[in-house]
């Protein structure tokens, strides 16, 4: 069975009828009016990562030449060039505001450029996890997190609403080799001490009994990610 599937052909609509003005009215509004523009395009933002596309049965490459098979049928003038967004591995976000903001797309600039104005203002209550400056602030104050409670905080934030096993924090946090390597029950006692000082946060990291620990979206929480421009590699 193929994984491909083309897109409908869209249904033919009557011409929309252009209705010019008087010649002289032209002549004499021409200066004040702005210049005509005219459409030459459009650029489709995909979210998705190679993970979810391979748990959907396809391939980032696979679906750009779906699109343009389709494009080929509908309109086989139309030319194609495909770009992938690559951000930095964990920068966390949605799948979409990182290829918006990696390919420079100007809303997704202005609305990057609107939160670091507001910095200040996101600070002064909550909790801000700044993954950019691998640090945490309580109500505006920067908190004394140990790298590794940093760590432990930061994998829970980049997975949120997922559940993860003490496991997987063991064997993503800590070698195999390394003497303080936790085992699976004594990852309970950094999970205390990283809510200790969280303090009348702590419970922004949940327990989920017999399995491990996660975070969900809180409103006492901001996360802030890096805004650097990832180069996107070419199909």
């Amino acid at each position: 069975m193929s994984n491909t599937a083309l897109l409908e052909r869209p249904a033919v609509t009557a011409p929309v009828r252009t209705v010019r003005p008087a010649v002289e009215h032209e002549a004499q509004a021409g200066a004040d009016l702005p210049a005509v523009r005219s459409p030459r395009g459009f650029a489709l933002y995909v979210g998705l990562d190679e993970i979810k596309a391979a748990e959907a049965g396809v391939s980032l490459p696979l679906l750009v030449d779906a699109l343009r098979r389709t494009l080929a049928e509908l309109a086989p003038g139309a030319e194609t060039h495909a770009t992938v967004a690559l951000a930095p591995h964990g920068s966390g976000g949605r799948d979409l505001d990182v290829v918006r903001l990696a390919l420079q797309e100007p809303g997704a600039i202005a609305r990057t450029k609107a939160a670091a104005e507001e910095e200040i203002t996101s600070e002064e209550t909550g909790v801000t996890v700044d993954i950019s400056r691998k640090r945490v602030l309580i109500d505006g104050e920067s908190a004394a997190f140990t790298y590794k409670e940093f760590e432990l905080l930061q994998y829970l934030v980049l997975r949120e609403g997922r559940t993860i096993e003490r496991s997987e924090l063991v064997a993503a946090l800590w070698q195999a080799q390394d003497d303080e390597a936790p085992g699976e029950r004594t990852i309970d006692v950094h999970v205390r001490r990283l809510r200790a000082k969280l303090g009348r946060y702590e419970d922004i990291v949940r327990t989920v009994r017999g399995i491990g620990y996660r975070f969900d979206r809180h409103a006492d929480v901001v996360i802030r990610y890096g805004h650097g421009t990832p180069s996107p590699d070419r199909f």
